[in-house]
């Protein structure tokens, strides 16, 4: 079966760190772009950090610039997401996607809204939760 799989979330106090991760079964992810979204209640999906495939290029949005890194490693095909000094405003179910090139820059990919792109593969989500 073909799917992204998502790992590592869970509870952590305000200033504490997570890294996520997002395997993939079934497939490759050498040739894909992958996005870390997040959403959470009563709000839209927004983009948190991309990254290409042929050359690892990355992009952050706001949220997580200076706290987030995406890095990925093709030989254990994944994808991580390394959070520090987490807030509670970053409480969120995370999910990733994979996008095999349509996207001109991996800035586009995290720029334009989720719910008006069809991505190849999106994983089912875990929960992030920031709280003292």
């Amino acid at each position: 079966q073909l799917q992204l799989v998502e790992s590592g979330g869970g509870l952590v106090q305000p200033g504490g760190s997570l890294r996520l991760s997002c395997a993939a079964a079934g497939f490759t992810l050498d040739y894909y772009a992958i996005g870390w979204f997040r959403q959470a209640p009563g709000k839209e999906r927004e983009a948190v950090s991309c990254i290409s495939s042929r050359f690892g290029s990355t992009y952050y949005a706001d949220s997580g610039k200076g706290r987030f890194t995406i890095s990925r490693d093709n030989a254990k095909n994944t994808v991580y997401l390394q959070m520090n000094n987490l807030k509670p405003e970053d409480t969120a179910v995370y999910y990733c996607a994979a996008d095999r090139e349509g996207f001109t820059t991996v800035r586009d990919m995290c720029v334009i809204p989720p719910a008006k792109y069809e991505y190849d593969y999106w994983g089912q989500g875990t929960q992030v939760t920031v709280s003292s």
